[in-house]
C-alpha cells in the first residue's frame, strides 16, 4: 500500500505530459514487475484505430513501433465492450497485458505490460488503480495544455517549455580548462532547435474541400508529427495551419536531417480526398541569451523565405543570413528587426 500511495503522488505531482508518462510506466514496472512496460498513443486514421509507441529504443520482443489494432484481436473485443483490461498469452509464453485508457468515453492511449506478476487479484485491482488516477489526472492537464483539434500541445504552453530548455541550456555553461572531447560533447548537448512548419496552400484546402476536410488534413498532419519527432520534443499547434517544433539536443545536421524527413513523409502521404499536400519549414538555433520574440522571429523569417521561395522546402535562419539573404541591421535585447 506504501508503495502504491507513493506512486499515486509522483503521478498526480506532475505538470508536463512526457514526465507524467514516465511517472505511470514507472509505477506499473515497479507494481508489477513487468518485464518491460511502454505507452501507446492512438492514432485514428479515418475509420481505422492505430497504436504508435513513443519510444527511440525498441527491445527485441517487443513490437513494431505502429501497428493497427486489428492486430491485437484480444484487445480490440475488449475496446468494443470498453472493459478496462485486455490479456494475450504467446505461443512464445510470453505474457501481454493492456490497460486502455479512457478520456472522457473516448480511448485515447493503451498501457502495454510484458509478463507481469499477476498472482493474484490485487495486483490487477492497483494496476487499474493506478491507470484511472493518470487518465483523471491527464483530463486536468489536457484542458489547460492541448489543441482541440489536434491534441497537440497549444501555444499558451509554448512559453513554459520554451523556458525549460534556456534553463537546461544555462547548465551547459563551459567550464574552464574544458578538453577538446568534452567540448564536442557539450556542444551536442547544447544544441536545441525551433522550427515553424505552415501547410502550404491550406486555404486553397478549405475553399475547394470545405473545412471538414480542411480539419482531417490537421489531425493527419498532427499524426504526422507525432510519429516523425521523439516524445521528449516540444510539439505544439499555434493555429491555424501553423505549427511549431521545440528539437532537442540534436547536431544541426541530424536536425535538418530530421526535418527533411518529416517535409519529406508529408509530401508521400496521401490525404484523403484532397490528395497531395506539402510544408514549408523555418527553423533556428535557440541561443542561451535567446528570447521567445526573437527565436520564433528568426524562425518566422526562415519560413516566409521557404514560402516565397517555391516551398514544399527547409530553410535555416543562420544559413540565410550567412549567405546574405536576410540581414539583421538592428536588433536589443527583446526584438530584431530586418
Amino acid at each position: 500500500m506504501k508503495a502504491l500511495l507513493q506512486h499515486m503522488t509522483s503521478i498526480t505531482r506532475q505538470r508536463d505530459h512526457a514526465l507524467l508518462d514516465a511517472a505511470l510506466i514507472a509505477a506499473l514496472a515497479d507494481l508489477t514487475a513487468a518485464s518491460q512496460v511502454r505507452k501507446r498513443e492512438v492514432l485514428r486514421i479515418r475509420d481505422e484505430i492505430r497504436l504508435h509507441v513513443n519510444s527511440c529504443e525498441q527491445s527485441n520482443d517487443a513490437p513494431c513501433r505502429e501497428k493497427s489494432i486489428a492486430l491485437a484481436p484480444e484487445l480490440a473485443a475488449a475496446l468494443k465492450r470498453h472493459q478496462t483490461s485486455a490479456q494475450k498469452i504467446l505461443p512464445d509464453g510470453n505474457h501481454i497485458l493492456w490497460l486502455p485508457v479512457w478520456l472522457d468515453g473516448h480511448f485515447v492511449a493503451c498501457l502495454e505490460l510484458w509478463n507481469p506478476a499477476l498472482s493474484d487479484h490485487t495486483t490487477l485491482e492497483m494496476a487499474l488503480a493506478i491507470t484511472a488516477i493518470y487518465a483523471n489526472h491527464r483530463s486536468l492537464l489536457d484542458y489547460s495544455q492541448r489543441d482541440s483539434l489536434t491534441d497537440l500541445l497549444n501555444r499558451k504552453t509554448f512559453d513554459e517549455n520554451f523556458s525549460k530548455i534556456l534553463r537546461s541550456l544555462a547548465q551547459y555553461d563551459m567550464p574552464t580548462g574544458m578538453q577538446p572531447e568534452e567540448r564536442r560533447h557539450h556542444d551536442a548537448n547544447q544544441n536545441q532547435w525551433l522550427a515553424v512548419i505552415d501547410i502550404d496552400f491550406f486555404k486553397r484546402v478549405n475553399d475547394e474541400f470545405g473545412h471538414l476536410y480542411g480539419d482531417e488534413v490537421l489531425l493527419l498532419l498532427a499524426n504526422l508529427i507525432r510519429t516523425s519527432f521523439r516524445p521528449h520534443d516540444g510539439l505544439f499547434r499555434f493555429g491555424g495551419e501553423e505549427f511549431v517544433i521545440l528539437l532537442r539536443a540534436a547536431a544541426l545536421e541530424d536536425a535538418q536531417r530530421i526535418f527533411q524527413r518529416f517535409r519529406s513523409n508529408v509530401e508521400q502521404h496521401h490525404f484523403p480526398q484532397v490528395g497531395q499536400v506539402t510544408v514549408s519549414i523555418g527553423f533556428t538555433r535557440i541561443g542561451a541569451n535567446a528570447t521567445p520574440v526573437v527565436v520564433l522571429g528568426h524562425a518566422d523569417l526562415a519560413l516566409y523565405h521557404a514560402k516565397t521561395h517555391g516551398r514544399n522546402q527547409v530553410c535555416y535562419y543562420e544559413t540565410l543570413v550567412a549567405d546574405g539573404q536576410l540581414k539583421s541591421e538592428v536588433s536589443n535585447d527583446m526584438v530584431e528587426f530586418f
